[in-house]
């Protein structure tokens, strides 16, 4: 899958985001080394906290069919003008799975930048860290 279809599947992903509250609307969609592909969008609650992000959606889906390694590209979608780049935590969730993922962080048009998870959380608490 290239990078372009990735951004179009978190597009896709970002339409079904439940987002009453904030009216910002995400979609994720993370791309393994197999080529597999979990989407997910932002699902928001009265109750805030309980509110989750498109990008742990996306990843507690592939966890939990049995994806916790080969994770190699984040594709983030927001709603805003500029790159939706992932919170603080879900660069620690996805740190996790993958400290060195590469993230596309996209705006409502459809542009985009790149970094590199362990450049956006750098010094990152993971299972080495225990």
């Amino acid at each position: 899958m290239t990078e372009s279809e990735l951004i179009q599947a978190a597009l896709a992903a970002r339409v079904n985001a439940y987002a009453p509250y904030s009216g910002f609307q995400v979609g994720a969609a993370l791309l393994y080394e197999d080529g597999s592909v979990f989407t997910g969008c932002n699902v928001e609650n009265a109750a805030f906290g309980s509110t989750i992000c498109a990008e742990r959606t996306a990843l507690v889906k592939a966890v939990s069919e049995g994806k916790r390694e080969g994770l190699i590209l984040l594709a983030v979608a927001g709603s805003g003008e500029e790159p939706c780049w992932p919170c603080g935590a879900c660069r620690q969730m996805l740190f996790e799975f993958a400290p060195n993922l590469k993230i596309l962080a996209i705006s409502k048009n459809g542009t985009y930048e790149t970094a590199s998870l362990n450049t956006l959380l750098p010094h990152g608490f993971g299972p080495a860290s225990l």
